[in-house]
């Protein structure tokens, strides 16, 4: 990757130019990444709700009712 960067009159840098192609693979890698994390955020909001089920068929927790759920959406 081939960066140039862009200083001011007392020689501190303050951007940075890159070469268009890597600049779109930057934005793909980006897009990629994100897509993990709302996978990750997803399973992980899966395991808690099979746990809170499990707890609640020990009698431990009492779940909320569908109703109530999707009035707080």
């Amino acid at each position: 990757m081939e960066l140039q960067y862009i200083t001011n009159t007392k020689g501190h840098k303050s951007a940075v130019q890159l070469p268009i192609n890597d600049w779109l693979l930057i934005q793909k890698e980006l897009k990629e990444l994100e897509k993990l994390r709302d996978k990750k955020a997803f399973f992980a909001d899966l395991i808690e709700s099979v746990q809170e089920v499990k707890l609640a068929k020990q009698g431990k927790i009492k779940l909320q009712s569908a109703k109530d759920f999707l009035n707080e959406l």
